[in-house]
């Protein structure tokens, strides 16, 4: 389900439709102008168009290398956030004592460790969360880091825990690296989300397309009018394309049909500490991940 998630053909049109009408009708405007004398004449060398393709081909290649690092670089961390917060709930069952309250202990820390990646989710995102908001309300504390808030209050309650049953140095120190590598996800996450890919890199390449679509007509055969409108159009539409995929790849967070799908690995995170606490399984909802899939 999370990995066959598809982009409507529609939704990625809609993106470069202006492109491909501007690139269209340059081309037929040229196409036309053909059939007067100086642009009749007019030719430029195809190995011109060749040498500004070969460019652009190197710079896309690495354009869309470094997009497809960071997205899957967001991937591997919401897979490691999955295992550490099974880790820390299977770790609280096997070192707490068997004391009465030792299943409301592992029930509190599931919810709460649930609640951090929905609040994860929505500090990326910048879209409010119900479940973190009703959480956030019951505790009657705030912050404008809120997955930081909860990650503290999982730190206070350990340190609670730990005197309280007198936990061992080994125990604790378990316990101290699983909320420390959630601490450093977090971190990673936010680090992709404000590391913005550098503006100029995308206006060469823009300015290379173009320069492409200006020149490229002029290198092909006047004789057959249909197709060189078809071969001046489609070329430089296949760079815009490929440019437009890259650019929706290198923000992985920002609520795209290409985004991470934090909703529906929250949700199976939910799912499986609620289960492993012997919680009633959590009511779902229908998740913004699906909100581009056709």
């Amino acid at each position: 389900m999370l990995l066959n998630k598809q982009i409507s053909i529609i939704y990625f049109l809609k993106l470069i439709k202006w492109d491909i009408f501007a690139i269209f009708l340059y081309a037929c405007l040229v196409g036309a102008l053909d059939y007067f004398s100086f642009f009749k004449d007019l030719s430029i060398p195809f190995s011109i168009s060749a040498m500004v393709g070969t460019l652009l081909s190197l710079l896309l290649a690495f354009r869309v290398a470094q997009s497809y690092e960071r997205w899957w670089e967001a991937r591997i961390i919401w897979g490691a956030i999955v295992n550490d917060s099974r880790t820390l709930i299977r770790q609280l069952i096997q070192f707490l004592p068997q004391v009465a309250e030792k299943n409301n202990i592992v029930k509190e820390f599931a919810v709460r460790q649930s609640v951090w990646c929905y609040a994860l989710t929505e500090a990326l995102r910048k879209c409010p969360s119900d479940k973190v908001e009703q959480y956030i309300n019951e505790i009657g504390k705030d912050s404008q880091n809120r997955p930081n808030l909860l990650l503290s209050i999982h730190a206070e309650r350990l340190a609670d825990v730990s005197e309280q049953y007198d936990l061992n140095a080994n125990k604790q120190v378990q316990l101290d690296n699983t909320i420390q590598r959630l601490t450093d996800s977090m971190g990673k996450c936010e680090r992709i989300k404000n590391t913005i890919f550098p503006r100029a890199y995308s206006v060469l390449i823009h300015f290379l397309i173009y320069v492409l679509t200006t020149i490229f007509p002029f290198g092909l055969d006047d004789h057959h009018w249909i197709i060189e409108i078809a071969l001046a159009t489609a070329v430089p539409v296949l760079f815009i394309t490929i440019e437009r995929t890259a650019i929706l790849m290198q923000d992985p967070f920002e609520n795209k049909p290409t985004d991470t799908p934090m909703n529906a690995l929250s949700a199976t995170i939910e799912r499986n500490l609620y289960e492993m606490s012997r919680l009633p399984a959590p009511e779902q909802k229908p998740q913004p991940d699906t909100f581009y899939m056709m």
